[in-house]
């Protein structure tokens, strides 16, 4: 595995706090950003002990601007310059300065004129035993390509001077790539990593705001390093990242979520390697489990002494079964067909505490999560209760790893193939594993109580999850890496009170969902105060079957819009009985290429959490995200009802 690096720009804090937080993510070494060092307390020589103390290098002192291309004047100032950060380096300790390519008005555009200064240049530095990286910005005056930098470097010919390539810079500008792999290898003094989305705007507030680590955005990290790999170079691989986030984020924290970035990269890297070639550990790690469904939800009751009764009649209403109560802990087990959820009275809020994910091999999976630093959570238990491993997702729910064999020979969930309205078909029965058989089942103690009416309720369909603003590309590194989930469906759209980014992601079976949600901006001190709203979203095979037990039960939807279903009859032809249907039953809808999608959903209980539930008709693959901002409405509309004076 190739030695991985960050610069200090991507961290937040002092010089010494980004330093810190490097060391503790396990970085072997670090560039130095000269504005970090121009406001440390510390002299250079005190900031290279401390970096030895650490255990890091450095690997880079950046950036030196506008070199290359000087008329004779300023290239005068320019060697001035230079003498004066070599010798800083000397100091500090550090051999190689990266150069990048002249963005000033008066450059001259002459190849042989920047050759030579860069020439001269590198001659200076070598006298300190320093050498230099010359990097073309996407945004260069005339010097704006990875082919002309290296044909400066070519014409250069000095043994100091040498190329860095900076994924954002090439990435930005072509996907033309393949001939780094011919350059020679020795002649890359250094490479730089970062991801970013495909934005269309000016490419240099897309560089100093919009940068991402390797796989948080769109562009193709794992091919470019992979062809600088076969070049032959030898040196770090590095992320120099800008972004606005993660520049006010606890530095600890992104620096765990940019190590796992690059430890995934390189996992990625080597499951593409040409047929013949040998990987790494990444590819027979990700191979040696699979992840097959959601075993449960475990939904915190809270404080509020109202959330638990609430969620049980909710849960009662809905056809589930409380079946079980563990041995030590005051969790419930309540059931229906493969849905399973937890009721948690010993957690202080209201949410989706934990979850837990079917593996082909939960051993092998909590080996993949330590491998992408998703370090175990400690957890309390007794000798004779299932020892299950617990990570901590970004936003601090906890996900657990097992294998519950299934009761029968029933179909998964994910394959389970529902009815459409209207059919007369049955529905599926209830069928609840028996306690005792099972694994972590058997930490839950029989309660004897006599199977609820099934309702149509048939598993757990998705989990829906709000992020913290600071968190929402570490989560959605996390799930993808440490889960090995992938991209399902992504949207922006404008909610009540804001701009709300989605991603959707799941296993390549569809067996488990997961979506993530995040405000583009932090939200206005005015907008309510719902913190991270979550919700479990359960899949049924008869909607109308289970609204009318909720209806019969008493128990409240949320009320929809009238002007939802008029906007509905406009924009699409619905057969009559449908159209009908929906109204009737107060639903929304969706539908894609494949099927469509029916929507219920609860009002909001105990500030965080509310249950939706949704039937997939003929394939449908989406999550009906264009029915959001109008769900968030009439939530919205819930909440001031509920808590408005009688």
């Amino acid at each position: 595995m190739a030695r991985t690096g960050i610069a200090t720009v991507c961290l937040s804090g002092t010089l010494e706090d980004r330093l810190d937080a490097a060391a503790a993510a396990g970085f072997d070494t670090v560039e130095i950003f000269e504005a970090d060092l121009i406001a440390s307390p510390r002299s250079p020589e005190q900031i290279r002990d401390h970096i030895a103390g650490l255990g890091l290098t450095i690997s880079l002192y950046q950036p030196f601007r506008d070199a290359e291309g000087a008329p004779p004047q300023r290239f005068a100032a320019t060697l001035r310059r230079l003498r004066a950060k070599l010798e800083l380096m000397d100091r500090l300790g550090a051999g190689t300065l990266l150069i990048c390519s002249s963005v000033a008005p008066d450059t001259i555009v002459d190849n042989d004129l920047a050759a030579d200064q860069l020439r001269e240049l590198a001659e200076l530095a070598a006298g300190h035993g320093i050498r230099i990286a010359y990097e073309a910005l996407a945004w260069g005056r005339h010097i704006s390509t990875w082919e002309h930098s290296w044909d400066l470097v070519r014409r250069a010919d000095h043994p100091a001077l040498g190329l860095c390539l900076d994924s954002f810079h090439v990435l930005s500008r072509t996907d033309r790539f393949a001939g780094i792999a011919d350059l020679p290898g020795d002649r890359i003094f250094f490479v730089q990593l970062a991801d970013a989305p495909r934005l269309d705007m000016d490419v240099l507030q897309w560089s100093r705001h919009h940068r991402l680590f390797p796989l948080q955005g769109g562009l193709d990290l794992a091919g470019f390093t992979r062809t600088v790999l076969a070049s032959g170079y030898a040196g770090p691989l590095s992320l120099e990242v800008f972004n606005d986030v993660f520049r006010q984020a606890d530095p600890h924290r992104t620096a765990v979520d940019a190590r796992r970035s690059l430890i995934a990269l390189q996992d990625a890297v080597d499951t593409t390697q040409p047929a013949g070639s040998a990987p790494a550990g990444g590819a027979a790690r990700k191979a040696e489990s699979r992840l097959t469904g959601i075993a449960f939800a475990e939904l915190g009751v809270g404080d509020d002494t109202d959330t638990g009764p609430q969620l049980e009649t909710l849960l009662t209403a809905l056809g589930f079964t409380h079946t079980g109560q563990h041995r030590s802990k005051p969790v419930q087990l309540w059931e229906q067909n493969t849905a399973r959820i937890l009721l948690n009275s010993g957690v202080h809020e209201s949410a989706i505490h934990a979850f837990a994910l079917e593996s082909t091999d939960p051993e092998a999976a909590a080996r993949r999560a330590a491998h992408l630093l998703a370090a175990p959570l400690p957890r309390r238990r007794r000798q004779s209760e299932a020892d299950l491993t617990a990570i901590a997702a970004p936003d601090g729910t906890e996900i657990f790893f097992c294998r519950t064999a299934p009761p029968d020979d029933s179909v998964p969930a994910a394959e389970t193939r529902t009815k459409p309205l209207g059919d007369s078909a049955p529905a599926l029965e209830t069928r609840t594993a028996p306690l005792g058989q099972h694994g972590w089942l058997d930490d839950f103690l029989p309660t004897g109580e006599t199977p609820a009416p099934p309702t149509g309720v048939t598993a757990i369909d998705h989990l829906s999850l709000a992020q913290p603003f600071d968190r929402y590309d570490e989560a959605a590194l996390f799930y993808r890496t440490v889960l090995g989930l992938i991209g399902d469906e992504a949207s922006e759209f404008a909610a009540p009170f804001g701009l709300i980014r989605t991603l959707a992601i799941r296993d390549p079976e569809r067996r488990v969902r997961i979506t993530l949600s995040v405000p583009v901006l932090r939200r206005g001190d005015w907008a309510p105060a719902v913190r991270h709203p979550q919700h479990l979203t359960l899949a049924t095979d008869d909607l109308p079957r289970t609204a009318s037990a909720l209806r019969s039960a008493g128990v409240p939807l949320l009320a929809i819009p009238g002007n939802y279903y008029d906007d509905l009859d406009a924009r699409l032809t619905l057969d009559p009985p449908l159209r009908t249907r929906i109204r009737d039953l107060g639903a929304m809808y969706d539908e894609d290429a494949h099927g469509h999608y029916l929507q219920l959903f609860t009002p909001v209980i105990g500030g965080r959490i509310f249950l939706e539930i949704v039937q997939r008709v003929g394939g449908y693959r989406g999550y009906g995200f264009v029915n959001d901002p109008v769900r968030m409405a009439a939530h919205r509309e819930q909440r001031l009802h509920a808590h408005s004076p009688r």
